[in-house]
This record gives structure tokens, C-alpha cells and sequence, in this order.
């Protein structure tokens, strides 16, 4: 009768590190072209905000929120590494579910944000924003 192999400090088959599972955890170029998206996806809003927005400021919330949620889907892409292939759990339920929150969170934080501004701010003039509160 012969005893089992016992590999010393829990060695197994696959080696330290690597999923031989066939995920995708990222690439030195994809973490850098996340990188860049991400970058740029924040300095163009940062730049028309700070040279004084469109003549519109409905327009300019709405540009930098737009740039926001592509944002968000840059960091979910690259970073997270969310695909459309459902052996990795990125169904079409879950994205319809980010999306959902990603609404919920971006329009909660305008209303907030629109309704601290008009009740603690109440000398400045808030006719342009009529169409963000309640």
C-alpha cells in the first residue's frame, strides 16, 4: 500500500500568480490605456469648468456628468475588467443593474447638491437651475 504524495508548503498545479482559468486580470497596455481614458476623461470637464462653462450652465452640468458616467465605464472596463462574455458573470442583468445605480447615485447627488446650493445659498440668483430641484 503506498502513502499519497504530500507536496510540501501546499504546492499545487498551477503556479504562484497565474489563473490558468482563462480570465482576463489586465495587461501593462490596458492598465495604461485605462489610464489615459481616465485622465482625459477628467481633464476636459476640469478644463471647461474652470474657463467658465458653456453659456449654459444646464449644458456644462450636463457635459461633465456625460463625461462622468463614460468615466465610470472606462474604470469598469479596464480596471475591473467587466466584459460582455458570460462565462464571467457580466450578464445583461448585471449591467442594467449598474446602470440603474449609476443613475440613482449621479441624479441623487445633482439633487442634493442643487437643493444645499438653493437653501443655504438663498441671495444667489437660481433661475438657471429651475429644471435640476423640486
Amino acid at each position: 500500500m503506498s502513502k499519497p504524495s504530500i507536496q510540501p508548503h501546499g504546492h499545487h498545479e498551477q503556479g504562484h500568480g497565474h489563473d490558468n482559468s482563462g480570465h482576463d486580470h489586465g495587461s501593462y497596455r490596458s492598465y495604461l490605456t485605462g489610464f489615459v481614458l481616465a485622465a482625459i476623461l477628467t481633464i476636459i470637464p476640469f478644463a471647461i469648468v474652470m474657463s467658465g462653462g458653456f453659456d449654459s450652465r444646464v449644458l456644462t452640468a450636463v457635459t461633465v456628468i456625460g463625461f462622468a458616467v463614460v468615466q465610470i465605464l472606462v474604470h469598469m472596463v479596464y480596471f475591473l475588467h467587466m466584459n460582455t462574455r458570460s462565462d464571467e458573470g457580466w450578464t445583461m442583468l448585471s449591467m442594467i443593474f449598474t446602470i440603474i445605480v449609476v443613475v440613482i447615485m449621479i441624479a441623487g447627488s445633482v439633487w442634493v447638491m442643487y437643493n444645499l446650493n438653493t437653501n443655504m445659498m438663498p441671495s444667489m440668483d437660481h433661475e438657471s437651475f429651475q429644471g435640476f430641484g423640486s
